[in-house]
Formats: C-alpha cells, sequence, structure tokens
C-alpha cells in the first residue's frame, strides 16, 4: 500500500507522550463513553422492570434476547474492531491513504452485514426466540422488543462501527460526547414511548432505534470533513478485498467472543429455564446489566489502551507496548474487584434499581454473589485477549476469546447442574474466570520474554502477527 499524505497531522503523542498520561486522555473518554453505553441498556431495563403487572416477565424476555443480541454485536464488532485496530496502526505507519480506505469498507460492510442479519433473523424470529428459551408467557414480549431492534440494526452496526472509528483516529473525546447524547436522549424518549405512549416494551425499542440513528447522523458528518485525518473524500462507500480480508480476520477474534457469547447465553437460558424456569431467566439478565456495567468500564480502559499499543507496535516501540498493557491490566483488575464488593455485599439495593418483585429480587442476588465470586480475576484475562487484538495477532486472540466461553464455561454448564441443580449454573462462570485467566497469563508472559529479546525499531514479524 502507498503512504501519502493527507491534510491534518497523525497523533504522534502516541509514541512519545507518557504511558500513564496517554492512557488517562484515551481511556478516560472510553470509560465515561463505555458506562454510558451500558448505563444505555440498564435505563431500558429500569423503565421496563416497572411496567406495571408485567415487569417482571417483560425482564425475563430481554433476557431470552439477551443471545441474539450477542450474535448481532459479534457481527458489528467483526467490522470495527478489525477496522479501528487497522486505522491505529496505519496511523503509527503514517499511511494515510490505506487508512481512509479502511473507513469506505468499514461503512460498506456493516451495511451489508446488518441488512442480511436483519433479514434472516426477521423471517425465523419466532423459532429462533423459542429456541433461546422464550416460553408462551415472555414471547409475546420478546417478539415486541426484537423486531424493532432488528429493523434497526443496520443503524446500530454503523453506529457503533464507526464510534469505534473516531476513537481510533485520535478523537476519544468526540467518540465519549456522541454515546452521552445517545443515552441521555434514550434516557429521555424513553418514559415517553413506554409509559406516555403506552407501547410499553416496543417503545423501550423505538427510543433506541432513534437515539442511535440521531448519533449516525453526526458521525457521518464528522467523517466527511476533509480537515479530519480520515475522511470519505469522494465516496462514502467502498470495497477492497484485501483490506476487508485483513479487517475481518483482525476483528475475528471479538467476533468469536461475541458469537460464542451468543451460544454461551443460550446454552444458560435452557439451564435456567429447565432449573428454575421464567424468573431464573430474568434473575441472570438483571445480575449480567449489573456486571456489564463494570465490565464496560474495562472495555473503555481497553480502547483506550488499543491505539496507544496499536500505534506503537506499528512505530515498532515494543517496550512501550508492554508498559501500556501492564498498566491497563493494573487498572482493570481494580475495577473488577469493586465488581466484586458490589456483588457480593451490596447486591439488592443494586438490584433493586431494576425491579420490586420480591421473587426476581431475590434470585437474582442470589445469582450475582455466586456468579461473580472470583470476578476479580477477569480484569487481567479481558485486557490480555486485547493485547493480542492490538497486535494483530489473530489466532492467539481467537483462542483466548473462546477458551472461558466454549473450552470451560460451557462444558461446566452442563455438569455442575446435574450436581448442584440451579447454584450449579451460577457457579459455573467463577470457575471457568479462574482457568481462562491463567491461560492468558500463560500466553502474556510467553509474549513479552519473545519482546524481551527484541530492540525497539526490530521487525516484529517473529511475533506471529503484523498489519503491514
Amino acid at each position: 500500500m502507498s503512504q501519502k499524505t493527507n491534510k491534518g497531522a497523525a497523533p504522534t503523542e502516541l509514541g512519545s507522550e507518557k504511558i500513564g498520561k496517554l492512557l488517562a486522555k484515551y481511556a478516560i473518554p472510553g470509560i465515561i463513553a463505555m458506562t454510558a453505553s451500558s448505563l444505555y441498556n440498564m435505563v431500558d431495563s429500569i423503565f421496563i422492570g416497572h411496567i406495571e403487572g408485567v415487569g417482571a416477565l417483560a425482564i425475563s424476555a430481554l433476557g431470552v434476547t439477551f443471545p441474539l443480541m450477542n450474535l448481532s454485536t459479534a457481527f458489528g464488532t467483526l467490522v470495527g474492531v478489525g477496522s479501528s485496530t487497522m486505522i491505529s496502526v496505519l496511523l503509527g505507519q503514517k499511511n494515510y491513504e490505506s487508512a481512509n480506505k479502511v473507513l469506505r469498507n468499514t461503512v460498506t460492510l456493516n451495511t451489508i452485514i446488518g441488512l442480511l442479519f436483519m433479514a434472516i433473523v426477521l423471517a425465523f424470529l419466532e423459532p429462533i426466540l423459542r429456541f433461546f428459551g422464550a416460553s408462551d408467557v415472555t414471547l409475546p414480549y420478546a417478539m415486541e422488543y426484537t423486531t424493532i431492534i432488528l429493523i434497526g440494526n443496520v443503524v446500530t452496526h454503523l453506529y457503533f462501527g464507526l464510534n469505534t472509528l473516531i476513537r481510533a483516529s485520535g478523537n476519544p473525546k468526540t467518540a465519549m460526547g456522541l454515546t452521552i447524547f445517545t443515552v441521555s436522549s434514550n434516557a429521555l424518549l424513553d418514559p415517553i414511548f413506554i409509559f406516555g405512549l403506552n407501547l410499553g416494551i416496543k417503545g423501550a425499542a423505538i427510543a433506541t432505534v432513534l437515539c442511535q440513528l440521531m448519533a449516525l447522523c453526526y458521525t457521518l458528518l464528522f467523517f466527511s470533513r476533509k480537515n479530519n485525518i480520515i475522511h470519505f473524500g469522494k465516496k462514502v462507500f467502498e470495497l477492497e478485498w484485501d483490506i476487508a480480508k485483513s479487517s475481518l480476520s483482525i476483528g475475528m477474534g471479538p467476533f468469536l467472543m461475541n458469537a460464542a457469547a451468543c451460544i454461551v447465553n443460550l446454552f444458560i437460558n435452557q439451564q435456567l429455564f429447565k432449573y428454575g424456569g421464567d424468573l431464573s431467566i430474568g434473575a441472570y439478565g438483571l445480575a449480567n446489566r449489573l456486571t456489564f456495567f463494570f465490565l464496560m468500564i474495562n472495555m473503555g480502559l481497553n480502547q483506550g489502551m488499543q491505539p496507544i499499543a496499536g500505534y506503537n507496535f506499528g512505530a515498532k516501540q515494543y517496550s512501550r507496548v508492554k508498559e501500556v498493557f501492564w498498566a491497563t491490566a493494573k487498572w482493570m483488575t481494580l475495577v473488577a474487584i469493586l465488581c466484586f464488593i458490589v456483588s457480593e455485599f451490596l447486591p439488592e439495593p443494586a438490584i433493586r434499581i431494576f425491579t420490586n418483585d420480591p421473587e426476581l429480587i431475590s434470585r437474582s442476588v442470589n445469582g450475582i454473589r455466586l456468579m461473580n465470586i472470583a470476578v476479580f480475576v477477569v480484569g487481567f484475562g479481558m485486557a490480555a485477549g486485547n493485547l493480542f487484538q492490538c497486535l494483530g495477532m489473530v489466532k492467539t486472540s481467537i483462542f483466548l476469546s473462546l477458551t472461558r466461553q466454549l473450552l470451560f464455561l460451557v462444558p461446566l454448564l452442563y455438569i455442575l447442574p446435574l450436581l448442584l441443580g440451579e447454584s450449579g449454573v451460577w457457579y459455573s462462570f467463577p470457575i471457568s474466570d479462574t482457568i481462562s485467566t491463567f491461560v492468558a497469563l500463560f500466553f502474556v508472559l510467553r509474549l513479552f520474554r519473545k519482546f524481551g529479546k527484541m530492540k525497539d525499531g526490530d521487525d516484529p514479524s517473529i511475533l506471529g502477527g503484523a498489519i503491514k
């Protein structure tokens, strides 16, 4: 690929500024954005959970949709994560022309995948939801919510994908601002559509799609400005196979992680329904929402790490790659410890935010305590998986993405309930978390032993992955 320059300047601070200062600059907006994103989902659950007469069942219906939402997210990350990683590295290489091509390919791929996913799933929605654990009671609510979300699927994919590219191009505050806008808008529109217009759970879905559409319009305007480091240029859509192939291969790790999450959530729902019924699925939904809030903070830290690690790897400054990883892993572990404290000592007041149903509260409190016994180890594992993704080491990234969810968690989800009933489902999480973290530690230490034999400026090919 040629290396012609564009207007604007690359964020060269990524290769020279102190790592601690850089991580704060890039991670804090990411943390705010991802926290806001988790609140985005939590707001829906809060309002839906307080719909008079059906709140608990509606929450359970949302739990049924988790596997499908994970699958949709998987296809979104397949494009978005791969593209943002490529752009970070290409900016480190000062290859602005190729970075612009990546942007246009991202729009094209997200549009194609988003439309295909919507059409296929809508055609088979009812049997899919029943397969995911919907009963005769929860199916109508799940259908109402999911239909609207799927109609807006292209909007969702484009918004989240391009928002990631805004951050990767050195504009984390803009990306953060857009996320905060969608969250605040959703919080305002949810009660209007759910209660004011009496649309119930369908109203929550409509509010969600409308907020994302407004944010997408601004995002497209942002990338239309020629003074930005990366911009559309004369065309918005472009599909170049070499770029598409590289982007999809890098994003394959996060894709498989989210696809695996779909399979795992499917199995979780089936096991919880088998041993506990509809409300147990709802309890997992609430426990997952609360845990996800903290995990999204860690995802924000990962987003802060991504452009720094990618840029410095592209610039062959390996010592800075190691430094930013350990700094990120430290902070992510502290966040995971905070999640542990809330889960074990403050679960009931946290769950009461979502529902007043006594049985659902009781099941949720018990579930989150068991599920998050070992959650404090999750932070390191998340940082490790992101590290290999940032460096373009696809095979390792994919393997680490799959270990916790498929290799360890699924067998435990089958075996432990046979011995412990519903509690066995909950205990499966901390055991798989612990095992997978030790696996991630092994791979990180092995990589850094290779780093130790290299000097800054050496050819990175011996590490097993690079974006050229």
